[in-house]
C-alpha cells in the first residue's frame, strides 16, 4: 500500500524522492503514526511535502489511496471482494454453437411465457434456463444469453438480443456545441440552401440608396432585410442502446446544423419513431412530446433528417407492443410513414457503414419505409442526403 502511495504521488508529478519514503517508513517503524489514518496524513504530509504549493495534489492523492480506510491496519489487510464481483462469475460464457441450440420462443409465446413465470415463481433464481433470473440462458432477467428475451434489471446492453427492457433507462442530451475537427461536414450540408430576403430591413441596399438618390435629387437611404438561407430543417436523433458508439459522430452533425440553418429545430426518439418525442433526454419521461403534435405544428416545406443506426429488433418497426421500452399501440412503421407523408422531403443518416446494412434485418426495414433514401453519416453521404432533399 505504501508503495503504490508513492508512486501514486510520483504519477501526480509531486518531487517526492526514495530518500523521503524511506524517511517516512522510518517513522512508521518508530510507529509515530500510532496507526490511525489521521495521524499518518500528518507524518507523510511532513515527511514527504517539501513546498506548499503541492499541498493540493498531495490531499487529493491521498484521499484517492486511503478513501474509507480508518486505520493503517485496514489499509494493510486483504478486502473482501464486493459481492458484484461475485455475481458475475456466474454469468454464462456460450460458445457460439451452444448459442445455435438456444430457440427464440417469438412474440406472442415470449409475452404468455412471462406471465405464467411471473405468476409462478416465489424467489431468486440464477442459471438457469427457465426462471425470471440472472446469468443463464433464460429469455427473462439480466446477465444471460437468449437470442430474444426481455430484460430485467440489467444496467447495460451485453448482447443486443432484447426485445423488451423492464428498466428505467437515462439518456444524454447530445452536445450541439461542438467544435468540429474539420469543416467537411458543414461544407456537406451547405448544399441545402435556398437563399432569400425575409423579416426586419436591416441591411443597407446599396444599388436602391444610388438609384433613389439619383431619381429624388437627395440622399435617400434604402435597406432591404438580409439575405438568409430559407431552408427549414426538422432533426430526428437516435439515442441510447446501440447509438452509444455513434455519440461523437452525431454531435458532430448536430452542431454543423445548428450553425447552418435558421430554421432548425431538432427531437430525440429511441430506435423507431413513435407516438412520442422529446427534446431534452433528462425530462423525456414527464415532459415527451406528442409527434402528432409535430406533425401539425410544423408546414411540410420542412426537411426532415433522420440521424439513427436503425439497429433493432425488427419487432419494433412492425408489432403493435414492439418498442423495447414502452407498449406502443401502433407500430414504429405507421409512425415513420406518417412522418414521411406530411414531410415529403425527408433522408436518414446511418452511422453503420453501409457496406454493413445487408446484415441487420432492420436496417433493410427501414430502408425501404423511407424509400431507399438512407445514407451513411459520412461526409460523401452527407452531401447525398443533401442533394436527394434538393431535387
Amino acid at each position: 500500500m505504501l508503495l503504490h502511495f508513492f508512486t501514486a504521488l510520483r504519477e501526480a508529478k509531486l518531487p517526492v524522492t526514495l530518500r523521503e519514503h524511506l524517511t517516512l517508513l522510518d517513522a512508521l517503524d518508530r510507529d509515530l503514526a500510532d496507526k490511525r489514518v489521521e495521524e499518518f496524513y500528518l507524518l507523510a504530509r511532513t515527511a514527504l511535502v517539501k513546498d506548499e504549493r503541492h499541498l493540493d495534489r498531495f490531499d487529493r492523492v491521498f484521499g484517492t489511496v486511503f478513501k474509507g480506510f480508518e486505520t493503517l491496519g485496514e489499509a494493510a489487510e486483504p478486502q473482501a471482494i464486493p459481492e458484484e464481483w461475485l455475481r458475475k462469475l456466474a454469468e454464462k460464457y456460450l460458445t457460439d454453437a451452444e448459442k445455435a441450440d438456444l430457440t427464440a420462443l417469438g412474440w406472442d409465446k415470449l409475452f404468455e411465457t412471462l406471465k405464467q413465470r411471473l405468476a409462478e415463481q416465489k424467489e431468486r433464481h440464477q442459471g438457469g434456463n427457465k426462471w425470471i433470473g440472472t446469468g443463464g440462458t433464460s429469455p427473462f432477467g439480466a446477465y444471460g444469453y437468449n437470442p430474444e428475451g426481455i430484460r430485467i434489471g440489467q444496467d447495460g446492453n451485453r448482447n443486443f438480443r432484447a426485445v423488451k427492457v423492464w428498466d428505467k433507462r437515462e439518456f444524454k442530451d447530445l452536445d450541439d456545441g461542438v467544435e468540429l475537427g474539420t469543416r467537411n461536414m458543414r461544407v456537406a450540408l451547405r448544399r441545402l440552401r435556398r437563399f432569400a430576403r425575409s423579416g426586419a430591413a436591416d441591411e443597407l441596399d446599396l444599388d436602391g440608396t444610388i438609384r433613389e438618390t439619383a431619381s429624388k435629387g437627395y440622399l435617400d437611404v434604402r435597406l432591404r432585410p438580409e439575405r438568409r438561407n430559407a431552408v427549414k430543417v426538422l432533426l430526428f436523433l437516435d439515442v441510447g442502446g446501440s447509438m452509444d458508439w455513434h455519440v461523437g459522430l452525431a454531435e458532430e452533425l448536430f452542431s454543423a446544423a445548428r450553425a447552418e440553418f435558421k430554421h432548425f429545430e431538432h427531437f430525440y426518439f429511441h430506435n423507431c419513431p413513435y407516438e412520442r418525442v422529446w427534446k431534452e433526454n433528462r425530462r423525456r419521461h414527464d415532459k415527451a412530446i406528442p409527434l402528432l403534435d409535430v406533425l401539425r405544428t410544423y408546414p411540410p416545406d420542412y426537411c426532415v433528417v433522420f440521424v439513427g443506426d436503425a439497429s433493432m429488433s425488427p419487432y419494433e418497426i412492425a408489432m403493435q407492443g414492439g418498442s423495447v421500452e414502452h407498449w406502443n399501440e401502433e407500430p414504429g412503421q405507421v409512425w415513420l410513414e406518417r412522418v414521411l407523408e406530411r414531410f415529403p422531403k425527408s433522408v436518414w443518416l446511418n452511422p453503420v457503414p453501409a457496406e454493413h446494412w445487408a446484415y441487420t434485418q432492420s436496417i433493410g426495414m427501414v430502408r425501404r419505409i423511407v424509400s431507399d433514401r438512407m445514407f451513411p453519416l459520412n461526409i460523401e453521404g452527407i452531401d447525398g442526403a443533401m442533394r436527394a432533399l434538393v431535387r
